[in-house]
């Protein structure tokens, strides 16, 4: 009986581990650049000044946020190919604020592999306002840029980068996702010059985040403020 009963509990073990979820310790961070070359630099340093009235000398930026997307295209591939070129294509809403085009300083993918796209303390154009204050982590998914579907382990990878980040950066103190960012409107961090440059996100979604700030509690990273204006 304790032979069976053994077999038993050993069949219901394989059963709930058939698709495992990675354990943060099976995390790898690989390194695939995106086009970085100077004339994204000082396509970057004329957006900074621009948009931030700062005129800076270089790309530096110190990190005090964590920003959480989607990239509402469904395979990596076809994300790191939006990403990767220096000027925007067919995004006539952004082209109006700056020509280089947007990024992210990681991707992760559909299974929870990560990819560092750019280092991560030069800026990146993924969020309106706070780009000189944030690091981007985009995630494949987010069909037709409205359905939460990002998958188990895309969760625990981005609670892998917030670990990673944190400690690598310690004054970074909120964690947010792209959609709550007009809510950072009336904060220290915002920059952004031109009242009118907005565009309304729903990435990565309310269940997303939830459980990420789940998982990464022990932290006591911050949320975005209330905001009664908010669009």
């Amino acid at each position: 009986m304790r032979i069976v009963a053994l077999f038993v509990i050993g069949l219901i073990t394989i059963g709930c581990n058939a698709n495992p979820i990675p354990s943060s310790k099976e995390f790898k961070i690989i390194d695939k650049p995106i086009d970085f070359g100077v004339n994204r630099i000082e396509g970057t340093k004329k957006y900074i000044k621009t948009h931030y009235g700062l005129d800076v000398k270089d790309i530096k930026i110190k990190p005090r946020i964590i920003v959480l997307h989607w990239t509402a295209i469904p395979t990596m591939q076809k994300s790191y190919d939006f990403l990767k070129p220096e000027n925007l294509g067919a995004r006539p809403e952004l082209v109006k604020a700056g020509n280089i085009n947007v990024s992210s300083h990681f991707l992760v993918d559909r299974d929870g592999t990560i990819y560092r796209l750019m280092s991560e303390d030069n800026m990146a154009r993924h969020i309106i306002g706070l780009n000189y204050n944030a690091i981007g982590i985009e995630n494949v998914g987010g069909a037709n840029n409205k359905q939460e579907d990002l998958t188990n382990a895309q969760v625990q990878a981005n609670v892998y980068l917030v670990r990673y980040l944190k400690a690598k950066y310690p004054q970074i103190e909120i964690l947010m996702g792209h959609h709550e960012y007009d809510r950072m409107k009336n904060t220290q961090y915002w920059l952004e010059r031109d009242n009118n440059y907005f565009t309304e996100k729903k990435d990565p979604g309310n269940k997303f985040m939830r459980e990420v700030r789940s998982k990464v509690k022990d932290l006591e990273l911050l949320t975005p403020p209330p905001c009664k204006d908010c669009r």
